[in-house]
C-alpha cells in the first residue's frame, strides 16, 4: 500500500515561526519516503468572515511558503482546498451519517463559539466533518497533527470506521498520526504559556516568516522574559515559561537539545540569549523570506503550479469519490 501523508495549512493572516518549525520544517523529511499531499484549506478558512482580496493574497502567499520551505514541486503535490470540489461532496455524505452528539463534543468548536454557540455558523460546527473528507477523500494513511488536532483525527477514524461498517465495505483507511517527537511547541513571545498564534491581537507575539532582519531583532529584544539569571538544567525551567520558549526555539534552530542550550547559556544574562536567538533566527528565515517573495510576485507560476497539483489531487478524489457514491447505490451519471 502507498505511504501517503496528507497536511495543510490554513491561508489566514502570515505564516509563523510556530507554523515553520512546529509543522513546515518537518514535513521536508517525508518527501523521499511517502506520497505527499499539501494543502491550502481555503475552505476551512470561510467559517470566520474573510476579506475576498486578502483571501486571494494569502492563499498564494501560503503556497509560496511551502515551496520557499523546501516544500519540492517536484516531489510532492501543491494545491488548493476549493480546486477540488470532491472535499465538499464527500463532506456532505459523511454529515448525513455523523451524529450530532459527535460534533458537540469537539473541543474547538466550544472555543470558537464560546458564549455566542447559537449565533455559530452551521460550518463552524461541521469543521470536523470537512477535515474528515480532505483526509479521507485521499486515503491518507498518516496525517501529521498536533495537540490540538488530534481530537479531530480520531473523529476521522471514527467516521471511517462507521461508514466501513454500515456497509460491511472496507472503503476507507483510518488514518494513522504522524508525530514527529522533536517538533518543537513554539508559544508566544508575549505569554509563554500560550502557543504561538495568527490570531493574537499583538504583532509582538509572533515571527512571521515576512518578517525582514530588523523586525525580527526589535521583537526578540521586546520579548518577555523574567528577572533571573538564565539556568543550566532543563528541569530548572518550571514556571519560567518565556525562558523555556525562547531556550526551545535556540535549539530548535540550532539542532542542539535543549539541555545542550541550557549548558551554553548557563547563567547567563537574556540578552546575550536574545542576541544569538535573532542571529539564528534571520539566518534560517531570510533566505526563505527572499523565495517568498519571488515566488509571490510571479503569480503565473504560482497558479499554473497550484494548477497542476488540483488535477493530481482530482484524479485521486474523483476514484474515492466513485467508490463511495457507487456504495451508497447512487446512480452512475454517463
Amino acid at each position: 500500500m502507498t505511504q501517503r501523508i496528507l497536511t495543510g495549512v490554513q491561508p489566514t493572516g502570515s505564516l509563523h515561526l510556530g507554523n515553520y518549525l512546529g509543522a513546515i520544517r518537518n514535513w521536508r523529511s517525508f518527501l523521499d519516503s511517502h506520497e505527499c499531499l499539501f494543502f491550502i484549506v481555503d475552505l476551512h478558512a470561510i467559517t470566520l468572515p474573510q476579506d475576498p482580496g486578502e483571501l486571494t493574497a494569502s492563499t498564494r502567499r501560503a503556497a509560496a511558503a511551502y515551496i520557499a520551505s523546501g516544500m519540492d514541486p517536484q516531489k510532492c503535490s501543491i494545491f488548493v482546498q476549493s480546486h477540488v470540489p470532491q472535499h465538499g461532496e464527500l463532506a456532505w455524505v459523511l454529515g448525513c451519517s455523523t451524529p450530532l452528539g459527535w460534533l458537540n463534543r469537539m473541543t474547538q468548536f466550544k472555543d470558537k463559539a464560546g458564549k455566542q454557540k447559537d449565533q455559530a455558523s452551521l460550518g463552524l460546527l461541521s469543521y470536523p466533518v470537512l477535515m474528515a473528507a480532505d483526509i479521507l477523500l485521499y486515503k491518507a494513511t498518516h496525517v501529521p497533527v498536533g495537540e490540538d488536532q488530534k481530537q479531530h483525527l480520531e473523529l476521522t477514524r471514527d467516521i471511517a470506521q462507521s461508514f466501513n461498517s454500515r456497509f460491511e465495505k472496507e472503503v476507507f483507511i483510518k488514518p494513522e498520526p504522524f508525530i514527529v517527537e522533536s517538533v518543537a511547541r513554539i508559544m508566544s513571545l508575549r505569554d509563554g504559556t500560550k502557543k504561538m498564534s495568527k490570531s493574537d491581537p499583538s504583532e509582538q507575539s509572533r515571527i512571521h516568516l515576512t518578517d525582514a532582519p530588523d523586525v525580527i531583532y526589535d521583537k526578540i529584544k521586546r520579548a518577555k522574559t523574567d528577572m533571573d539569571l538564565l539556568p543550566g538544567t532543563p528541569e530548572a525551567l518550571e514556571n519560567r515559561p518565556e525562558a523555556r520558549n525562547l531556550l526551545e526555539i535556540f535549539a530548535a534552530l540550532s539542532g542542539k537539545t535543549l539541555k545542550e542550550t541550557c549548558l551554553h547559556f548557563e547563567g547567563c544574562v537574556f540578552s546575550k540569549l536574545k542576541t544569538e536567538l535573532s542571529d539564528l533566527l534571520i539566518a534560517e528565515l531570510s533566505p526563505i523570506r527572499l523565495e517568498m517573495e519571488k515566488l509571490e510576485a510571479d503569480h503565473g507560476y504560482l497558479d499554473d503550479l497550484l494548477q497542476k497539483g488540483a488535477q493530481k489531487a482530482r484524479e485521486i478524489a474523483g476514484e474515492t469519490l466513485a467508490e463511495v457514491y457507487a456504495t451508497l447505490g447512487f446512480l452512475k451519471a454517463k
